[in-house]
């Protein structure tokens, strides 16, 4: 097992530049704790209680401006005004572009910056990371309306881009440095500042997640240069709106946690170092605390001496950081071409709850489209996710394959061979357990990854399908006392163990169908010892396990207060209000595991199906067996194992109901 060196945390915790600084784990708690303490004027925004209902209060001059459009003579049309809202749109995709890029990259680590990971409560706290969009959008058109000489702007003029440049270069910079160190100082710091420093690890949208009161302190600092050309009349719509998109690509770049800047733009013209900062620059600010506080030309830190001193270092040593070899990989894949947004790189907020169709998705059906002609072009597995447990480094690649596309015959060689490809991969970066999740398993499929066993038998990558903790799993999520079972779905190689283990334990499998009595009677033989049963009635059973085929008419024929339990890797659909339904086979999670700040698919903050968890109590065991085909781990070796490791098995809806 290799052991971790966090090298961007070694540099930044012990580095000093001058005597004030903090060290990294006090000013993470310093951020916690004056967060909440004492929270000033104008901490919340206006829209808060309206949720995501907030852009409604657009509606009047959105409004408006439509109606000029129909009742004006296009001569007389406003085309400042009619570039806020699109702008806004432009806003709100550029910034997610960069959330999409900066989680790929730190998952595959290629240059990161900060090896910690960040959690559920920085997500939640970042969702409304668009409130600053429609702040300035509202300003605009505020503007565009009362102050003189800001409607009916042409589209280019070269003076006011040019002034623009040099009020930035200028005021801007010199007080929102000053600006920035005032609100260091303890008393804003703990009223203001300190929410946007709760996040030590940043993301692209960090850049503004701020109380209300200080983004209405950045825009009066921001619009030096708007107001300047707008007054003196140089003012142009593309000197405003490259502007402001100015301000999101730096804002975005500082706060992504991984270094893109090349060494080679600095070697080629030296000054530029005190002009432009880069990620690994103001990632020492959230680091140390007090140093690196310029905006986005370090030129200040320099002249007044709060340049951090390891800034140089951090950037070379980000620059030549390569990409992550992780120790277990986790192969899933996309389930609806809606599913690409719930993916971490997708939409953060959708991504940190448990898988739905939102309705808004209906409107990206563009981009929907889009990335589904791009899984057709690129046909490789790509990593969407990685973790931390112990001494493991954990990743999450994903085929470019959708659900449906898994049960289609003519697929079945396509997605076979992108399975392999994944596990020689893994094989090749060193991996030593590769899990199959979700549907990459199966009998008609691969014969639950042995095709791949027998065909490179050389592997010392581990193949695990987690059959044998799902095994474990479904015996303990069955309440105590119970007699009686009924087996319904579609016989995978888990419903055959599950079977065997109830016959075993001496309770009653009944199955509904006279082919899977057979199936099952002709597997388990005299094991079954008379506990296997046919039979067409459902009023005996109160306990369900239940498979992919589970028609709606099987449910509704269930006795009240059924409990479902399923055994499949994809859940029945919840048709009866007056039954319980468990989760697929998963498990919550110990504090432990690190960087879990998204859900996995349909399933609660924290908890992780059994097919991942398999591979890594494997690596963590040091088994040396591979667990596919049809061959079973000791289940109660692999329960045993999966405790003591930490993960907790997930209340039964009955017992908490009771």
């Amino acid at each position: 097992m290799h052991h971790i060196y966090h090298p961007s945390l070694h540099i930044q915790s012990n580095s000093t530049s001058n005597s004030n600084k903090i060290p990294f784990q006090s000013h993470l708690q310093l951020a916690h704790q004056t967060m909440a303490s004492k929270p000033g004027i104008l901490t919340d925004w206006p829209w808060t209680p309206l949720e995501s209902f907030k852009y409604i209060i657009l509606g009047p001059w959105v409004t408006e401006t439509i109606y000029s459009i129909m009742v004006k003579d296009p001569k007389e049309w406003d085309l400042t005004n009619f570039s806020v809202i699109p702008f806004m749109l432009w806003r709100m995709l550029h910034n997610q572009l960069w959330i999409s890029l900066s989680r790929y990259r730190t998952a595959k680590g290629t240059n990161r910056i900060v090896d910690k990971g960040i959690e559920f409560d920085q997500v939640d706290r970042e969702r409304n990371w668009d409130d600053q969009i429609l702040f300035n959008g509202i300003l605009f058109f505020l503007a565009n309306k009362y102050v003189p000489g800001a409607s009916h702007l042409p589209l280019w003029r070269t003076d006011g881009v040019i002034i623009t440049m040099l009020l930035h270069v200028g005021p801007v910079e010199f007080l929102y440095y000053w600006l920035h160190r005032a609100l260091h100082h303890h008393y804003l710091y703990s009223r203001y500042h300190s929410h946007h420093h709760s996040s030590i690890v940043t993301e692209p949208i960090t850049s503004v997640i701020h109380p209300f009161a200080e983004h209405i302190v950045y825009f009066a600092l921001f619009a030096i240069p708007m107001l300047t050309v707008v007054f003196t009349g140089t003012g142009s719509i593309i000197a405003i709106a490259g502007y402001i998109t100015y301000i999101d690509l730096m804002n975005n770049m500082g706060h992504c946690n991984f270094e893109l800047i090349p060494n080679w733009v600095f070697s080629i013209f030296p000054p530029l170092k005190y002009l432009m900062y880069t990620p690994s620059f103001h990632s020492l600010h959230h680091t140390q605390f007090r140093t690196n506080y310029s905006l986005f030309m370090p030129f200040y830190d320099y002249i007044y001496d709060t340049m951090d001193k390891s800034s140089d270092t951090l950037y070379e040593n980000s620059l030549k950081r390569k990409e992550e070899t992780p120790n277990v990989v986790h192969l899933t894949h996309l389930t609806t071409p809606e599913s690409i947004y719930h993916l971490r790189f997708g939409f953060a907020s959708l991504a940190s709850k448990p898988y739905s169709s939102a309705w808004y998705l209906w409107l990206l059906w563009p981009v929907t489209l889009w990335s589904m002609v791009l899984t057709r072009i690129y046909r490789r597995t790509f990593v969407v996710e990685r973790n931390r447990f112990h001494q493991l480094r954990l990743q999450t690649w994903a085929i470019p394959k959708y659900g449906i596309q898994y049960r289609l015959k003519w697929q079945k060689e396509s997605v076979n061979n992108m399975i392999e490809e994944a596990l020689l991969e893994a094989e090749e970066k060193g991996a030593s357990v590769l899990s199959l999740g979700l549907m990459n398993q199966g009998e008609e499929l691969n014969r639950y990854g042995e095709v791949y066993v027998k065909k490179h038998p050389q592997l010392k990558v581990k193949l695990v399908d987690g059959s044998s903790l799902a095994v474990a799993i479904l015996l303990n999520s069955i309440p105590k006392g119970t007699t009686q079972v009924l087996l319904r779905g579609n016989l995978t190689k888990v419903a055959f163990a599950v079977a065997f283990a109830l016959c075993e334990k001496g309770i009653q499998v009944t199955v509904l169908r006279e082919d899977e009595y057979e199936k099952l009677d002709k597997s388990l033989g005299t094991k079954s010892e008379g506990k296997l049963v046919t039979s067409k009635s459902y009023s005996s059973c109160k306990v369900w396990l239940v498979g992919d085929d589970l028609t709606e008419e099987e449910q509704r024929k269930a006795n009240k207060g059924t409990l479902f339990i399923p055994f499949s890797q994809l859940p029945p659909k919840k048709l009866r209000k007056d039954c319980f339904y468990h989760t697929t086979p998963a498990m919550q999670t110990p504090t432990a595991l690190e960087n879990v700040d998204s859900c996995e698919n349909w399933l609660p903050r924290r908890v992780m199906s059994v097919w991942r968890i398999a591979g890594i109590l494997h690596a963590l065991e040091g088994w040396e067996e591979h667990e596919c085909g049809y061959t079973m781990s000791n289940i109660d070796k692999v329960w045993e194992a999966c405790l003591k490791h930490g993960f907790q098995p997930l209340k039964v809806p009955t017992q908490s109901k009771s």
